[in-house]
């Protein structure tokens, strides 16, 4: 272990920028969710590389926001967080962000003296001249930052980020056991599965209240029993998810087998019920309930 490097790379950016897509490319592992929509990612979720001789920890971060709920608050305390604890640090922007709308988080990154990356993604969607308009801008933005234009749905550019954290990466012993992928236990990606299927299904405020607990989950070997309990502000909200006859309760439920049997590698049997927990968002009692701020 004397030559063993092991380190947190964190991954920070406004909302809908990629971080989720990068880092799960970088795994190799989906354990980020991804949708087309903003703020999709709400907690910090730590993707752990295991080899012989090394432990990259990377880190996504919800997208950095102007806090508009208690929610966001919490949020923000991960992004915050993972600023602190990074030894390294991507920055990941587009060529659709004209500029960071969190000033706060870009005054902390100019004044970082670790390692900075700043990750100009999905360069795949303009041209060339848009491409050199946007470093120039975020050269003068972070003169200290290392500049990389990447695909992160395209793998564009990843071996040479991956080259240069291997180069960077600090001499430490493992933070965890060599055997995790994460630190967060596989209820927490069930829960996650199932949201992102809310995210991409239903329209509107509904995906942004709403959470969802593991009520039961029971492995019998051969097949999982899982009953989730989906969280959500309103009545009419309930109403929503439910949807007609059931259908879009069905709908999510389908879909979020599916993926489930292809994560956990075994078939799923997932009941789903939704719960009403008016303005959960706002308190903070609430959201130390379902794990946020922890």
């Amino acid at each position: 272990m004397k030559n063993h490097k092991s380190g947190f790379v964190n991954i920070i950016g406004s909302p809908n920028v990629g971080k989720s897509t990068f880092m799960n490319a970088m795994l190799g592992e989906k354990l980020s969710i991804v949708t087309s929509k903003a703020q999709t990612t709400r907690h910090r979720i730590l993707g752990i590389v295991n080899e012989p001789d090394y432990q990259i920890v990377f880190s996504d971060t919800p997208g950095v926001v102007n806090a508009a709920y208690k929610m966001h608050e919490a949020m923000m305390g991960y992004v915050n967080a993972s600023i602190k604890d990074a030894d390294i640090l991507l920055f990941i922007t587009d060529p659709y962000e004209s500029e960071m709308n969190h000033k706060e988080t870009l005054v902390k990154i100019q004044k970082l003296k670790i390692p900075v990356f700043c990750l100009l993604n999905k360069i795949d969607l303009v041209d060339q001249l848009k491409v050199e308009e946007r470093m120039n801008y975020w050269k003068e933005q972070l003169p200290n930052a290392e500049l990389i234009p990447i695909s992160a749905l395209h793998i564009f550019n990843l071996e040479k980020i991956w080259d240069t954290i291997l180069e960077l990466l600090p001499k430490n012993p493992p933070y965890f056991n060599k055997e995790e992928i994460s630190n967060r236990p596989v209820r927490f990606f069930v829960s996650e599965i199932i949201r992102e299927k809310i995210f991409e299904l239903c329209k509107k405020e509904i995906p942004y209240s709403s959470q969802v607990e593991i009520d039961t989950y029971l492995d019998e070997g051969a097949l999982i029993r899982i009953r989730a309990v989906i969280i959500v502000e309103r009545d009419s909200q309930r109403g929503i998810i439910i949807g007609k006859g059931g259908e879009m309760l069905k709908r999510i439920g389908t879909q979020a087998r599916k993926d489930l049997e292809r994560f956990l590698d075994k078939k799923v049997f997932l009941e789903s019920f939704v719960k009403v927990d008016k303005n959960w968002r706002m308190s903070d009692s609430k959201l130390k309930k379902y794990g946020y701020g922890n």
